[in-house]
């Protein structure tokens, strides 16, 4: 009911997750991300606490494999699972276990890694692998530039409706949080949609909290 694609920038050493699933507010359980340190996917019977548990692991200098191993055998539930991590060097590990619902798949790719489960089927896995290798630019482009990849390859078993894209840059707070948590219909498509409003946006915001003094005008009244 959920595919994922974690991802990073070689060249800006940015981490982001798109992911979108058949259930509401998929943004608010199960993409975890920590500036310099890395990003984690966790979903099919999603366990939110895993994503921070493995970031604290990879941040005390653990691999994403051994952070991984360590999360789950802590769990006690693991066989419901599916985990994806990437670190801060763009090393990856993946999980899925044997209780994963309907077809499953993880694939590990260059500074990326994906999953799904009730996929319409297994290649789609490999075509958002495919899809963020093949894609330049930006970071959340290469992450929704997969998601629509996964759609062209047939999603989910059934329909999506919701749709997240988190970014981290250099502070400590998402440069990208964009979510649609319910939508009848396309919320990858919506969820594009929000980011070529936010895009052009985006640096103004850190402008803003960065140095208030080189903020751009608000647009809103009283403004000077």
């Amino acid at each position: 009911m959920t595919f994922s694609i974690v991802g990073r920038c070689a060249q800006t050493g940015q981490l982001g997750i798109a992911i979108s699933s058949s259930s509401i507010a998929v943004g608010a359980r199960c993409p975890w991300l920590r500036a310099g340190v890395g990003a984690v996917a966790t979903q099919n019977v999603t366990l939110p606490a895993l994503g921070p548990r493995i970031l604290d692991s990879l941040e005390a200098r653990h691999t994403p494999a051994a952070a991984l191993e360590e999360a789950l055998e802590a769990d006690g539930w693991s066989q419901y699972r599916q985990v994806t991590v990437l670190d801060g060097q763009g090393r990856s590990a993946l999980f899925t276990g044997a209780e994963a619902l309907g077809l499953y798949n993880a694939v590990a790719g260059e500074q990326c890694v994906a999953a799904g489960n009730m996929l319409a089927g297994k290649e789609v896995i490999a075509a958002m692998v495919q899809a963020f290798e093949k894609t330049s630019g930006m970071l959340a482009e290469r992450l929704l530039a997969s998601m629509r990849a996964a759609i062209d390859a047939g999603g989910e078993a059934g329909p999506v409706h919701s749709a997240a894209l988190k970014v981290m840059g250099d502070v400590i707070w998402p440069i990208v949080d964009l979510r649609v948590d319910w939508a009848e219909a396309d919320p990858i498509g919506q969820l594009d949609a929000l980011w070529q409003a936010y895009r052009p946006q985006m640096q103004d915001y850190l402008t803003r909290a960065l140095n208030p003094t080189a903020a751009p005008s608000y647009g809103v009244p009283g403004d000077e």
